[in-house]
């Protein structure tokens, strides 16, 4: 996950498999929690890993 964190540029909060049962989105749903708690999260697909990543941009301190 850093190397997807360090690419994009930003911070996975949480991962899920790809392989969820049909019709389950166990990562956008988890994603839409996060976006009405006001936290600009999305969901990206990790190809190496077969899983979904819930993200938010990182914000540099500097």
């Amino acid at each position: 996950m850093l190397e997807v964190s360090a690419a994009m540029g930003a911070k996975v909060l949480e991962r899920f498999p790809a392989g969820a049962p049909r019709g389950s989105w166990p990562a956008e749903e988890y994603a839409a929690e996060l976006r009405e708690e006001g936290e600009p999260a999305t969901v990206v697909m990790d190809l190496k890993q077969d899983a979904f990543l819930v993200v938010v941009e990182s914000q540099d301190e500097s």
